[in-house]
């Protein structure tokens, strides 16, 4: 079977809930303002696009490859990341809203997740081994047996982490955000 190549093509407002999304490879393109929410992507390649104030939330992501991907000002809510292709996974986040998404075992080092609302996103068992989280909101979020050696989350806040249940070997935290290292011990901190 023939598979689609799109190659530096830019897609502008394009609603793909009304319009069929065209199943393929997409290499260097940039979709600005398009609507994905509910679309299927399984199967799909992006390799080194953009996508800036898109809605994507609940996209079908099965077997899908994103490659060196920046999204920016998107909504991303309830994406299970985890059921990308593993092959040269790399993502950016920039003021993007996660809520709900999963990152379950996904390796995600040196990842960065900029003023990035991550309210209840399951990073359990992911690898964050030197992401970067610039004031990002972490609500709920889920970390077990999460690797965090090295990430820098000095500026993200409402975390709750275990340092017993995750690796945070020379991970940045502030003062402020210490809280959230000790919450499972229910102690008040003055």
């Amino acid at each position: 079977m023939e598979r689609n190549y799109f190659e530096d093509l830019v897609f502008e407002k394009e609603d793909f809930t009304e319009t069929p999304f065209n199943p393929g490879e997409y290499e260097n393109c940039t979709f600005n303002g398009c609507n994905f929410s509910g679309t299927d992507l399984s199967h799909i390649t992006f390799t080194e696009c953009t996508f800036n104030g898109c809605n994507l939330s609940t996209v079908k992501l099965t077997n899908t490859g994103l490659r060196d991907i920046h999204f920016k000002d998107c909504k991303i809510l309830g994406l299970h990341f985890e059921d990308c292709s593993d092959f040269l996974f790399e993502v950016h986040f920039d003021t993007c809203m996660l809520n709900l998404s999963s990152f379950f075992q996904q390796k995600l080092k040196k990842t960065i997740f900029n003023d990035c609302s991550l309210h209840e996103v399951d990073f359990t068992e992911a690898d964050l081994n030197n992401a970067s989280f610039h004031n990002s909101d972490f609500a709920g979020a889920k970390f077990e047996k999460t690797n965090l050696e090295k990430a820098d989350l000095s500026t993200s806040f409402n975390y709750s982490i275990d340092p017993e249940l995750n690796r945070i070997k020379k991970a940045k935290f502030s003062i402020d955000g210490i809280t959230g290292l000790l919450d499972k011990y229910d102690i008040e901190i003055v």
